[in-house]
């Protein structure tokens, strides 16, 4: 039970973060292309772990983290106040990479067939 309450109020502050990062949080270090993927909780509630997507360049991301984590106090009062715990969360923010890695792999894939093809080895 406390897996599924933990999960459910994961996925109530990720909706919360989402709509802050859209609305409120003004910080140009923080592209539009940033997405909340997923927020974790701790078994107790007072630890909030904010998987998040940025589509740019290394420095983009750094700064954008960087710029995360000094909003971390606001988003966390903001949190607090929308999403009702006895406890607000402290905020981890971490870079999740997998939707660039994902792309990564698929364009060497689309490339390797394409070489295939040229080399006339569409054997099918």
């Amino acid at each position: 039970m406390r897996q599924n309450r933990a999960a459910r109020v994961g996925d109530e502050i990720q909706k919360v973060i989402s709509q802050l990062l859209l609305t409120e949080v003004k910080d140009p270090r923080i592209p539009m292309m940033t997405s909340v993927l997923e927020v974790r909780m701790s078994s107790d509630l007072t630890h909030a772990t904010v998987f998040l997507s940025v589509y740019g360049s290394d420095k983009e991301k750094q700064d954008c983290m960087a710029a995360m984590e000094r909003a971390s106090g606001f988003i966390r009062s903001q949190v607090a106040k929308r999403v009702k715990l006895r406890v607000a969360p402290e905020m981890h923010f971490k870079l999740d990479e997998s939707i660039q890695k994902g792309m990564e792999l698929m364009d060497l894939i689309d490339r390797t067939i394409k070489e295939d093809q040229a080399r006339g080895g569409d054997n099918s």
